[in-house]
């Protein structure tokens, strides 16, 4: 297998950029040399860490318990201005952080982190759904998910379930064992929530139609009991909620003496290392990277590289960069519309400065949403919301549709020209996009065209531009 710089930027990362100092890796060796470096993105472009969220959302819940205790119109007018000047604040911070999450792809020297970041935020998509935790999904990633890349399998997944916006997007804050002390104190008015159990079995580890039955649901979510988090403390491990004795999972017993959080510690350790999550990571893995329809052996490899290695993820990265798949010169997936956005500003090299130089407040939401946030629901993928905790769907079909099409159309026409000061020679943009390889097509667009408005929208709009 040869490698091509050119090619690895596209598939593994989020293409290509005109600044030299943004040349892609020349080998597999270096890639990995990239993403076992300092996260200089992380600290470039920072999002709030999920303590700040928290910190919102007692905030909110005190004036809220004001709201219901006010003694007068004013009072609870009062504290109704306050609650909504909070969740605004949230609003704008949430955008802030979609520029540093797309800063991120476009000035980063590690695109495939950056890559890694985003497929294992999906893999364990969580979303607030409602007050101030609604629009913590970016600083859930900073924290649960990006510390972990380089470690094993379980360590991403303990910190990914155990996450407090995990515990609140599938209801296990609600979930109290049946026969628990708690329970016996509100007379069955508590009662037991199966979701967060059976995610982690069904997408977390071992996959739809993976080796569980309803009662490993069942007897997981019993396990997982205790577990929850409040505004002001995160997570925590309430034993009063949990629900007594040992729990069967998969044939192997745990709990039976005090509960503890080492308990559910355990079965996630368990569940990472079943034969069977093993198949269903490497499957994943490889059709977010390679194809929609991968190959057998590049799934066997991976499959077999992750058991071989207890779940370590830079030994998956290195089989998977390695395998003759990786360097196919057909593009077979398409870029997400978010993948799409980053890799048209990466080409572009658009300037961090383009929001910071905007006054706060409106000018800088506006920004954000008419260029972002709103094209992005046009184009079927809302910010860091799926519809569902099984994240975005890869198949192209999902995003080859007349309306998502031409709303990115629509995009490459309106964008470019807001996102920086003076739009690039389309002809030369090819080449800066595409590569030297670029089909000849394209490039005759890119000269054909009336203006540079109307060339760039071609280039970023092409077939060639929308694969990875």
């Amino acid at each position: 297998m040869t490698f091509d710089p050119i090619l690895a930027e596209k598939r593994f990362g989020y293409g290509l950029s005109p600044r030299p100092e943004l040349a892609p890796p020349h080998s597999v060796a270096e890639m990995l040399a990239r993403l076992r470096s300092a996260d200089r993105m992380l600290v470039t472009f920072p999002v709030d860490g999920f303590d700040r969220v928290q910190q919102r959302a007692a905030t909110a819940q005190k004036i809220q318990r004001q709201i219901r205790q006010a003694r007068s119109a004013a009072q609870k007018a009062a504290a109704d201005t306050r609650l909504k000047t909070l969740f605004k604040a949230g609003r704008q911070a949430e955008r802030a952080w979609l520029w540093s999450v797309m800063m991120r792809r476009v000035w980063t020297r590690d695109a495939f982190r950056e890559r890694l970041v985003a497929f294992w935020g999906d893999h364990f998509t969580a979303r607030g759904k409602n007050g101030a935790v609604k629009r913590a999904a970016a600083a859930y990633v900073d924290t649960a998910i990006r510390p972990f890349l380089l470690g094993r399998f379980e360590d991403l997944l303990i910190a990914a379930v155990t996450h407090p916006l995990m515990l609140h997007y599938l209801d296990q804050i609600q979930s109290t064992g049946p026969n628990s002390l708690k329970a016996r104190r509100k007379n069955g008015q508590l009662g037991l929530n199966e979701n967060l159990a059976r995610e982690v079995l069904e997408l977390h580890t071992l996959g739809v139609g993976g080796t569980y039955r309803q009662r490993d649901v069942r007897q997981l979510a019993e396990l997982l009991t205790g577990l929850t988090a409040t505004p002001q403390k995160g997570r925590v491990f309430r034993a009063e909620l949990a629900e007594p004795g040992a729990e069967e999972v998969l044939g192997q017993l745990y709990g039976g003496g005090r509960a503890r959080l080492g308990d559910i510690h355990a079965v996630l350790k368990d569940l990472a290392r079943h034969p069977a999550t093993a198949r269903h990571i490497a499957q994943k893995l490889a059709v977010h990277f390679i194809s929609d329809t991968p190959t057998a052996d590049l799934i066997t490899a991976l499959e077999r590289a992750y058991l071989d290695s207890k779940g370590n993820l830079p030994t998956l990265y290195e089989v998977l960069l390695n395998h003759p798949a990786a360097m196919d010169p057909v593009l077979h997936n398409i870029r997400l519309p978010d993948e799409f956005m980053a890799a048209a500003m990466r080409a572009l090299a658009v300037s961090p400065d383009r929001y910071y130089q905007l006054k706060r407040g409106r000018p800088r939401d506006q920004f954000i949403v008419q260029l972002f946030q709103r094209p992005m629901e046009i184009m079927g993928q809302p910010w860091l919301s799926p519809l569902g905790p099984d994240g975005w769907e890869e198949g192209d079909a999902n995003w080859l549709t007349p309306q998502g099409l031409t709303s990115r159309l629509h995009w490459a026409l309106q964008a470019p020209e807001r996102l920086t000061d003076a739009l690039p020679d389309p002809r030369v943009l090819v080449t800066e996009a595409l590569g030297a390889e670029a089909p000849p097509a394209v490039g005759f667009a890119a000269s054909a065209a009336e203006d540079r408005r109307e060339g760039v929208a071609l280039v970023l709009a092409s077939p060639a531009f929308q694969r990875k």
